[in-house]
């Protein structure tokens, strides 16, 4: 698991700031939503194309989360990255200069939809009341990427809770921008996963700073299950 170290100094400007350790600790379960971003074989199964050791950690703090969410009201929803023909053509630039031609390839072929790395990690608690959204972005609120805005708004929600991988891309991501269209973000401390404690701890540090409320998975679940 990652070693965990917000910033002493975030933590006091945030505490003068507002007056409280936490913002969204008080939950309206008809209108919170847990998303959890790219729990897929693709970044979970040793040696997948972009393979996240410590997201294999979090696993059962993803499940305990999901499994409290649905059993008070709340909505489950995973995302998937996706890459497929029109996202390779709308976002050519990160294709065309990220990546070497092997590994552009690879990344195509394995995140593309039906692929083997593609598919959600079979260790996740996910039951037929949840959803399965795909995204062919890092931040899921991208325009075009998926429709998952629309699947919230429909909903009435306006709160998330953001959990999976990686914690300084595609989780800080949504995360900034779901924030930014005015939703009310839980971003989970020890239930996002990165490649170093360095890159998950500045996520961190920049969510409490600006973007989110951060808890542990244990404030999660006793926010849920205390909720209205």
């Amino acid at each position: 698991m990652h070693q965990i170290r917000i910033s002493p100094e975030v933590q006091a400007q945030v505490r003068a700031e507002r007056g409280t350790a936490h913002i969204f600790d008080k939950l309206d379960m008809r209108r919170t939503a847990h998303v959890i971003v790219d729990m897929q074989n693709g970044f979970m199964e040793p040696g997948a194309p972009v393979e996240v050791p410590v997201a294999r950690e979090i696993v059962s703090a993803v499940n305990s989360i999901s499994a409290a969410v649905r059993e008070r009201g709340g909505q489950n929803i995973y995302l998937r990255m996706t890459i497929d023909a029109g996202s390779q053509s709308s976002w050519s630039n990160w294709f065309a200069y990220m990546f070497s031609g092997a590994s552009r390839l690879r990344m195509a072929e394995s995140f593309a939809p039906d692929a083997h790395y593609w598919r959600l990690w079979p260790q996740l608690d996910f039951q037929a009341s949840d959803l399965a959204v795909n995204k062919t972005r890092f931040g899921a609120f991208v325009p075009g990427a998926s429709p998952l805005h629309e699947i919230l708004q429909e909903r009435g929600i306006d709160t998330l809770i953001i959990t999976g991988t990686l914690t300084n891309c595609c989780c800080e991501s949504t995360a900034r921008d779901a924030m930014q269209m005015n939703y009310k973000i839980i971003f989970v401390a020890d239930a996002n996963a990165a490649l170093s404690d360095a890159a998950h701890n500045a996520t961190l540090d920049n969510m409490l700073m600006l973007f989110a409320d951060v808890m542990t998975t244990q404030e999660v679940v006793g926010a849920v299950h205390k909720a209205g």
